[in-house]
């Protein structure tokens, strides 16, 4: 059973990395400069050791080039706190044999605090070789998942801002079990018709603000799902898409909850949805404290939906005792 309340130094030119530190005597950058002979995931590899065990550590990607990057982890915990400055645009390996070891995730950072990720530059998820083998763009496909563009995955104190996210293969952007985030002026864009290309995805995750955000997919602009509470969204405008979302919940007979939800101020244009919460039959849990207002919702198909009988699998879903909402 659901129940739901209030629903209302720098870069050089010919490398593929850098990492500036600072020295505890010297407020002048410390620049280390990778071999010319590493591939760009090997340099950005170094960089991020480098960067975790140094002092006010940073690395930078420089604007006007393409970096082609495999599957990456960015580990911590890091000695201090480290900012990544993308400039550039990081762009995703065509290869899908690059991502054997962890087909579920691109770039992720893991057990991070105190990171801040921003400078204007590009994250492109290199969308083709995946879309095209999708079963929600070839029905004779079975369903299988593809990478999430970015996650945050255990970082706490966390700051994403001033950066566009593009063509994500499934996801774009993660915040999965972090605490204290802050997700500021970035643009999500991917076509109307892309299959799964949520904008942001919130999952388990407490006290997390986006605001003054640009989200335009094929799939939910932000979805917030199990274990989430003091969720934000202010300032958002989207569109194509299909809305703001609480959940899916309660997919498999879970227990799922979601709770403290505001958004305000968001402008949709061209959605099949606005607003909505959608669980799955059979779940238990609940999501409350849901208000949204100051909403602005031009040719927008459902303007509000609250739907217990949400189903996104391949075969017809079996009949269950629905969820119970009340709003």
């Amino acid at each position: 059973m659901f129940v739901g309340t209030q629903a209302q130094g720098v870069f050089h030119d010919l490398l593929p990395s850098i990492v500036c530190e600072r020295d505890q005597k010297q407020a002048t950058p410390i620049v280390i400069l990778p071999s010319q002979s590493l591939s760009f995931f090997k340099a950005f590899n170094k960089a991020w050791n480098r960067a975790c065990s140094s002092i006010q550590g940073a690395i930078l990607v420089p604007k006007n080039k393409v970096y082609h990057l495999k599957q990456i982890t960015f580990s911590g915990p890091c000695q201090f706190d480290l900012t990544m400055l993308n400039y550039g645009t990081i762009k995703a390996s065509p290869r899908r044999s690059d991502y054997e070891k962890d087909r579920l995730h691109w770039i992720k950072f893991k057990d991070v605090e105190n990171l801040r990720v921003e400078g204007g530059g590009t994250i492109n998820g290199n969308e083709k070789i995946w879309w095209r083998n999708s079963c929600k763009i070839n029905k004779a496909l079975s369903c299988k998942h593809a990478p999430t563009a970015v996650t945050f995955y255990q970082c706490n104190n966390l700051r994403v801002a001033n950066l566009r996210f593009k063509n994500a293969q499934q996801m774009h952007l993660t915040f999965q079990k972090c605490l204290n985030v802050l997700a500021l002026n970035v643009r999500v864009i991917a076509p109307g018709n892309s299959p799964n290309t949520d904008g942001i995805h919130v999952t388990d995750t407490q006290n997390i603000q986006i605001m003054n955000s640009l989200i335009r997919t094929g799939d939910d602009y932000i979805s917030i799902v199990n274990g989430s509470k003091n969720v934000r969204a202010t300032d958002i405008t989207c569109g194509p898409g299909h809305g703001i979302s609480i959940g899916s919940l309660g997919a498999d007979n879970s227990e799922d909850y979601v709770s403290n939800v505001f958004v305000n101020r968001a402008r949709l244009k061209g959605t099949t949805n606005a607003v909505r919460i959608k669980t799955w039959q059979g779940g238990r849990g609940y999501a409350k404290n849901i208000k949204f207002q100051n909403i602005v919702m031009n040719n927008v198909t459902n303007p509000i939906l609250i739907d217990q009988n949400y189903c996104d699998q391949e075969g017809p879903c079996e009949e269950q005792s629905s969820a119970q909402v009340s709003a």
